[in-house]
Formats: structure tokens, sequence, C-alpha cells
């Protein structure tokens, strides 16, 4: 059956070679079942269909990028979840070892900061992997537009090399503030040490932490440059007391009066909240130049035990006084030597 003849830039082709000729040039040699679609919709039209062709890849691109990036960020908060469970966190470990005498000391959920740790740690690395999954995309969406890629990527190569050279302390203070954050080394509202600075902590980032001393002064150091933590306010804390006594005392009716007024102290109204523990008295810690050192402790919550420290040595200082024991003070006995020709020259050499 003979087919129908047309006439294309001056030769005579069969109609359907006509057509299929007009749809690839306005959608290209592999023309998708949508630009052929809007092609025969639009009666032929030879530039709408590759639009709404490009505009609609770009869009699915761009969809599948976001549905990506809240399935991503959903699957790591889940997964960082389970990795800082209550029952594998530092805290939980610390209350195990502790054993029965650990009872009290963190609430039910066994760690208090542990949300605060799943949302930073799921943040990064969310935030991380979206970065990817939006480049990629975009790169694609790039392509779909007829933008050429390889200069770009050259482009992006370079200047990614640049960064990293620049940037590796920046790497470097990221990558311990990850790893900080994972092991709870230290949380907001601890009082840590680090090093060169000390204070509570106020902020933390991946980048930094802010510390603020007990002077006032706000402390910003990079978590690359933290070589050792000292927490001093995690799970518990310890107010230890160190008291001298002059060596003629009795030390047992020292250590006695010492240890009642502790006692005292830590079973008052004021302070028995804070005690998790009996006070232990430890007995002589040195014997000094001035004086004999008696050692106290007492498990405390975590920061309380400076305040208590301070309300101890008041009373210990007042029992003391009133049990007629000297708390001794630094005496040095001097001799003053002079030759005797000095002497025959003062006037008052020998004067009484």
């Amino acid at each position: 059956m003979a087919g129908r003849v047309g006439t294309f830039d001056g030769m005579h082709l069969p109609t359907e070679l006509i057509s299929q000729t007009d749809v690839e040039g306005s959608c290209g040699s592999d023309p998708s079942w949508l630009c052929e679609t809007v092609y025969d919709l639009t009666n032929g039209n030879t530039v709408l269909p590759g639009v709404i062709d490009t505009i609609v890849k770009v869009g699915l691109i761009l969809l599948v990028a976001w549905i990506l990036t809240l399935v991503t960020r959903r699957y790591f908060a889940r997964l960082v979840a389970r990795l800082v469970a209550p029952d594998t966190s530092l805290a939980t470990r610390q209350l195990a070892r502790l054993g029965e005498g650990a009872a009290g000391l963190v609430p039910d959920d066994a760690d208090p900061r542990r949300t605060a740790r799943v949302h930073s740690i799921s943040a990064v690395i969310g935030s991380t992997a979206a970065v990817i999954i939006w480049s990629i995309a975009l790169i694609t969406a790039l392509g779909e537009l007829g933008v050429n890629l390889a200069p770009l990527i050259a482009g992006a190569g370079i200047a990614g090399i640049a960064l990293g050279f620049g940037a590796q302390s920046l790497v470097e203070d990221c990558i311990a503030g990850l790893f900080m954050l994972v092991e709870d080394q230290y949380g907001i509202g601890d009082i840590v040490d680090l090093d060169e600075a000390t204070g509570v902590v106020e902020k933390i980032s991946l980048r930094t932490t802010v510390l603020r001393g007990v002077d006032g002064t706000v402390w910003h150091v990079p978590n690359g440059e933290v070589q050792r933590v000292g927490n001093r306010s995690q799970l518990w804390s310890v107010a230890l007391i160190d008291v001298d006594v002059a060596y003629d005392c009795d030390l047992a009716t020292a250590r006695q009066v010492i240890l009642d007024t502790v006692q005292t102290v830590c079973a008052g109204d004021d302070w028995s909240s804070s005690v998790l523990d009996e006070p232990q008295l430890l007995g002589v810690e040195a014997l000094g130049a001035d004086g004999i050192t008696i050692r106290v402790t007492i498990k405390t919550e975590p920061g309380t035990q400076w305040a208590l420290q301070r309300a101890l040595r008041e009373a210990i200082k007042g029992a003391l006084d009133g049990a007629g024991i000297e708390i001794p003070f630094p005496q040095r006995t001097i001799w003053v030597r002079r030759d005797a020709e000095s002497s025959a020259d003062d006037p008052l050499a020998g004067a009484p």
C-alpha cells in the first residue's frame, strides 16, 4: 500500500518521516514520551515540547533530591539515636561500674543530655548528606539545561583543592567536635577544664566550645586545639577538705571534732539534698612544715562541691576554736647575725 507523500526542505518524503524529523528537531534524537505527547497535543509546535520536557526533568530531579534529603535525615536520626542509646552511653557505663551506690545519681532516662546529643550529631550528619545530595542534583539539572559541565566540574575540583589546603584546621576542629559529641565528653552546663581555659560550658558547636570562667571571661576554644578534657561535674562530684591542726594537739579528738562537724553540716536542710553519700574521714594526709593535714571527702551532686566546701571550712573553723584545737599558721625562727666589727661601730649594739 502506497504511503502518503509530503514535501520537507524541497524533497518529497513520506509524511511519517517528516513527522519523525520534526519531533527529533524539537525533542532531540532520543525523544521522551512526554515530549512526543506534547508535540502531538500542540499540533507540531517545535519549541514548546522541548521546553516542557526539560522543565519536567529538572523538576523531577529536584523532587527526588528533596525526598532523598528527608529520608536520609530520618535514617541518620534513627541511626544516631541507636548509637547514642542510654544503655550504651558513657553515663550508663559509669553507673554500671558504680553498682548499687549509683542509685539516684542519674534520672530514669539515664542520660539527661541524650536528646541534645542526638539532635546535634544527626543534624551535622544529615546536613552533610543533604549538601552531597543537592550538589549532585544541581549538577544533573544543569546538564539537562544544556550547560557544559566539564569546565564547571574542573573549576570546582580546583576550588576544592585550594579550600582543602586552606581549611585544614577547620576540618580538624569539626572532626574533633563530632567525636566529642559522640563520646559525650562534656555538655552544656558542665564545669570543665580544657587546659588553658576552665569554666562552665555555655555553647557547643561542631567547631568551637564556649566557656565562661568564674571571673566572667568568655573563652572560645577550637575543638581541634583541645588536647585533654577534665569534666568536674559529670554524674557526681566530690567535696574535698584538708584541715591543718597543730602538732601538739590530740589527733583522735581533732578527727572526731572534724567528722562530727562535717556530718552535722551535711545533714542540715541546706545540704542534705546535695549530699549523695556519707562523709568519709580519710585521716592524716600529710605531715607539713607547720602542721598535720587531715582530709575529708563528701560525694555530692555535680557542681555543688565548691559551695559545700566553703560552708564546711567555716563550720570546721568554729568547731576547732570551740574545742581549743589550734589551726597552725606559718611560723619561722629568724637568726640575725652581726660580725664584731659592725657591732663595735654601732652605738646601739650593746643597748638592752
